[in-house]
């Protein structure tokens, strides 16, 4: 995931507007097989560049040697026009999207990461984040290895390196063996295009078909850009192979039961994609349907917070008759580069990106529905937009139960001293956000909302330590910090 500059560093006050809202993770997309491969991946990485929009790059092999180009900004500020393959010849390439949660936007941080190990050249790129990685590289650096980036993929980078015998399949596992935490990987050899999940699923990895050529990707959508046909979802635990024999499957770790992350549904994944063989859009529409069960409210109009709200708007009025309306307009062509760290511009912040509807918004009693609410600071500048426009009541519904807990699997979300549920009560935040009313969906409407039943007496279904603390693997370097009080996993270490 691209690095974020001072601008969006998450150490301070003056965050980008829309800092309020879960920031991305990381998409990642891989193909084998086809020539030009480099320009389906730079469609592929179209369609995921929702999960991440400060870093693009490929890394692709035409046979006899390996090509790389990495930038910072979006795809289609940089494989546009030429045709990618151009200047990235090759049949097997691998491309990411890249947000991060810390270190400055630097190239150098930019995946895919190439290296010559002895085996020959290696690309790789990562969505998720290790929870062990500083400590690893802490023992890495004290045994002599030298690092190029502050990113934890490098360190598995180094664990590949480092391991014995075998083929190159064999060292790739007992490295991955080695760290903990959510992710998702592609890599290349100059062979092989690989993919690899963590044990639990919590970041999703996928794998289509072309013809007769193969693709790992992030989400279906990105699929369904290329004309891909969606095959089946890498297995948690699952590392696969793919080459000019086809795809051979390993299992990295004994299987347990699966944990995906449920942000998925609450907001990562674009609503046309599927994921665990459920519609996102329909998941995030009952979601709204059971808010609408479980948090009524007397209004006269429903307005999302775009674009992330639509869906659950959409499945409360349908559940209520009450009448739906786009009462918020968002410029989508804001760019953050415009965003300066100035009063009277972080006091503007939410009029650069939204813009109050007014016709669908004076003289009524308006509710809003979000997907979620973190810090609480962008929602109640919205709240002052519709009342300035001349709502005679704003209420706020969280489509997504409080968020009370931080994450450490890849996506950034502010510690536990930020986060406004995680510190005041329901009638507190009601004052602080300036609504008339306030309501979040329950973790059991939530896991309803998915065809699921919460079950508190057993180990979640899903990764949704965010709403109840339940953190799925062990979380070495976050204890080691708390221990020591060290900031050193901040700073040095981002999120891929």
């Amino acid at each position: 995931m691209a690095a974020s500059g001072p601008i969006d560093d998450p150490t301070t006050d003056y965050f980008d507007p829309a800092s309020d809202k879960i920031r991305e993770e990381c998409g990642v997309f891989g193909i084998f097989g086809l020539e030009n491969a480099a320009s389906l991946t730079a469609l592929g990485m179209h369609a995921l560049q929702h999960r991440g929009q400060e870093a693009c790059g490929i890394a692709s092999f035409d046979g006899e040697k390996f090509h790389t180009e990495r930038h910072l900004g979006l795809v289609g500020d940089n494989f546009t026009g030429d045709d990618p393959s151009e200047r990235l010849p090759g049949y097997m390439a691998i491309g990411h999207v890249r947000y991060s949660t810390a270190g400055q936007t630097i190239l150098r941080n930019v995946q895919p990461l190439f290296s010559m190990l002895h085996t020959g050249g290696f690309a790789i790129a990562h969505n998720g984040h290790l929870t062990n990685a500083y400590t690893i590289r802490e023992q890495l650096v004290e045994a002599g290895a030298l690092f190029q980036s502050t990113s934890d993929t490098e360190v598995l980078i180094h664990l590949i390196a480092r391991a014995k015998g075998g083929e190159f399949i064999d060292r790739f596992i007992n490295a991955i063996r080695q760290v903990d935490g959510g992710y998702a990987f592609v890599a290349l050899t100059d062979k092989t295009l690989i993919g690899a999940r963590d044990r639990l699923g919590i970041r999703p990895l996928l794998i289509g078909r072309l013809g007769d050529s193969y693709i790992l990707a992030s989400e279906t959508c990105a699929f369904d850009m290329v004309g891909a046909e969606f095959i089946r979802e890498v297995d948690p635990g699952e590392v696969v192979a793919i080459n000019a024999d086809g795809i051979r499957s390993f299992r990295a770790f004994p299987e347990i039961a699966p944990r995906p992350c449920v942000f998925e549904f609450v907001y990562f994944a674009r609503p046309d994609s599927i994921v665990g063989g459920k519609s996102v859009y329909n998941v995030r529409k009952r979601m709204g349907q059971r808010l609408a069960e479980e948090t009524p409210a007397d209004v006269d109009v429903i307005i999302p917070v775009p674009d992330s709200g639509v869906p659950a708007a959409i499945g409360f009025a349908q559940e209520t008759g009450i009448p739906f309306e786009l009462g918020i307009i968002r410029n989508h062509y804001v760019g953050r580069t415009f965003i300066q760290p100035t009063q009277q511009i972080r006091d503007m912040g939410v009029r650069l990106k939204h813009s109050a509807n007014r016709a669908m918004i004076e003289g009524k009693r308006v509710l809003l529905v979000d997907d979620s609410i973190v810090r609480g600071t962008t929602s109640t500048k919205i709240v002052r937009m519709i009342k300035a426009a001349g709502a005679t009541e704003v209420h706020f519904r969280s489509a997504s139960p409080p968020i009370k807990f931080p994450d450490h699997y890849g996506i950034d979300m502010p510690n536990k001293e930020k986060l406004i549920a995680a510190n005041y009560s329901l009638e507190a935040m009601t004052e602080m956000l300036e609504v008339d009313s306030l309501g979040f969906l329950s973790i059991e409407g939530l896991y309803w909302a998915m065809g699921e039943e919460y079950r508190r007496e057993d180990a979640p279904q899903y990764t949704d330590h965010c709403f109840t603390g339940h953190y799925p693997t062990p979380l070495i370097d976050r204890d080691r910090e708390m221990a020591d009080g060290s900031k050193q996993l901040s700073f040095l270490v981002e999120v891929a």
